[in-house]
């Protein structure tokens, strides 16, 4: 074998041929040399599994492995302050599931894999406090339907991920932990609001992580964070158990270092919910493996659209655009035709809306009341009490007195703004279907990640969350300052195969993702 030359390998898994992408040379090495000596850093979910099955690594070793990394990187070394809670059995779970291994195999590819959760999942045994100090305490008796979802398929849910209070902002700040950290700059935010996964993941806390995406909070951070996150179409997962911020545009959804990984968590958290109705509209569009649908030359022959509308939008976007430019070329490369397009009346069709986000805010006063009602051993009773409390960050203070304003007034600015959602998906299919394009491509988001407590700007979040269509975020690339960069791309109801595979083909012809320089092993030493 060459030094130099990416291995791709493939596993067959519990009947799937699953691709493990491009694995490192030096890992290649290290594991011909000697099996005892795997190290997990970056690894993937199916070489953590291979590494597992041949006894090269336990799962209890594997939660060390994350523990440790926490204890020198979050709350020592640069603080990234990412971690909320972590969980108090994780290294018994690992034991019980290393001994099912030995005597009855493993469940699946997820089996003893270690997986880090936002703290607005409801998760048995840990508090949920949706990064507010108003929820200290709060441990509901039940559990997120994607958690139960993870458990079942073996997965060690590790802790809890800080985030942005209520979700309710992009740049991870709260009244319970305090902010968030970029791991590839700690002076900069990691996104939001699932700024605590994204950032965890990207230092290689844990192998994957989950998050909530109601304008880019799944997106945002996989954008700064140089990793993969996906926007399913709105229906494809069950909101039950998630702290809701708005139940129209609310999903849950997995955020990774690779798409091999993301597709993986997919498989076991997507679909029915009983307890959730909105995700029946999954039902007949689920395959039955995202995983094995990932084809390294997807792109060959695809009409993806660039939209010119979210390129360069003000002067301080070049920075990021620039790479995004870069991207799309190599989009091109891998075999992609590009077509330059325009949406009449994008702005206006987005932001037609008072403020463009009038819908989110009508829905968190409800929707939280109603969350708040139906769980009376929170702390907190209402948005009202919220308020008269005064102790959250001020970072979202007005945002919840917008929410509070909204009365029997706001009811038919919100029913037009429900109606505007409509014409904005029927816009985007019809470009779609004259142009005869497989996806959209934009950036993310159109500036790198701004300094802790300073506003950010530019996301290109409202056009996935207001048609309901899915968007994968990837990495796209590094800013001349080493910031990752990322690029979006967005596709039809229920695509989701073909936009992983699309998104697989990018990230197997440019393998963009790169480790936080601070934060990697330093080898040789």
């Amino acid at each position: 074998m060459l030094r130099g030359t990416p291995v791709i390998v493939t596993l067959v898994l519990w009947g799937s041929v699953v691709a493990l992408g491009a694995s490192s040379p030096a890992r290649a090495a290290d594991a011909d040399a000697d099996t005892k000596t795997f190290d997990p850093f970056e690894a993937t979910i199916p070489e953590l599994q291979v590494a597992m099955s041949t006894g090269a690594l336990t799962a209890r070793e594997l939660v060390r492995y994350y523990l440790d990394r926490i204890e020198r990187y979050d709350q020592d070394g640069p603080s990234l302050n990412s971690i909320a809670f972590l969980n108090p059995d994780a290294l018994q779970i690992a034991d019980r599931l290393d001994a099912e291994r030995i005597t009855s195999g493993p469940r699946g590819p997820l089996h003893g894999i270690p997986v880090l959760v936002k703290d607005n999942f409801e998760t048995r045994g840990m508090p949920t406090t949706a990064g507010s100090v108003l929820l200290h305490g709060f441990m509901p008796d039940h559990e997120g339907h994607q958690i139960t979802r993870l458990r079942e398929a073996g997965a060690i849910i590790l802790g809890k991920t800080n985030m942005h209070e209520f979700a309710y902002g992009i740049t991870s700040q709260g009244s319970a932990f305090g902010v968030v950290k970029n791991p590839y700059d700690p002076t900069r935010n990691p996104g939001g609001s699932s700024g605590g996964t994204g950032a965890a993941v990207a230092a290689d806390f844990a192998a994957a992580g989950m998050g909530s995406d109601t304008c880019g909070s799944i997106r945002i951070p996989a954008a700064h964070n140089s990793l993969v996150g996906l926007r399913g179409t709105q229906g494809l997962s069950s909101r039950r158990g998630i702290i809701p911020l708005s139940h129209t545009q609310d999903i849950g959804g997995p955020l990774a270092r690779s798409v091999t990984d993301l597709a993986l968590i997919l498989d076991a958290t997507v679909g029915f919910d009983p307890g959730d109705p909105q995700s029946a509209l999954s039902r007949g569009h689920v395959p039955a493996s995202y995983a094995a649908t990932l084809n390294p030359g997807a792109l060959a022959g695809k009409r993806i659209g660039v939209v010119e509308d979210l390129l360069l939008v003000d002067p301080e976007d070049t920075e990021v655009v620039a790479v995004i430019g870069r991207a799309t070329t190599e989009l091109a490369g891998a075999g992609a035709e590009l077509v330059r397009v325009r949406f009449p009346d994008l702005d206006h069709l987005l932001n037609v809306e008072p403020t463009g986000f009038f819908v989110l805010s009508h829905d968190f006063k409800t929707d939280i009341n109603a969350y708040l009602a139906a769980h009376p051993s929170a702390p907190v009773k209402s948005l009202t009490e919220i308020l008269a409390s005064g102790r959250y960050d001020p970072v979202i203070d007005e945002l919840l007195r917008v929410s509070e304003s909204m009365n029997e007034e706001s009811e038919l600015t919100y029913l037009r703004a429900l109606a505007q959602r409509q014409r904005i998906r029927e816009g985007v299919l019809a470009l779609m279907a004259e142009q005869r394009l497989d996806a959209l491509a934009y950036p993310t988001i159109r500036r790198k990640a701004s300094p802790l407590y300073e506003p950010q700007s530019g996301s290109n979040c409202q056009l996935s969350a207001k048609s309901g269509l899915p968007a994968i975020s990837l990495p796209a690339g590094f800013t001349d300052d080493g910031m990752p960069v990322g690029l979006e791309l967005l596709a039809g109801p229920w695509e989701e195969p073909a936009l992983l595979a699309m998104a697989f083909a990018f990230e197997q012809a440019t393998h963009h993702r790169r480790p936080p320089p601070l934060l990697a092993p330093k080898r040789g030493s």
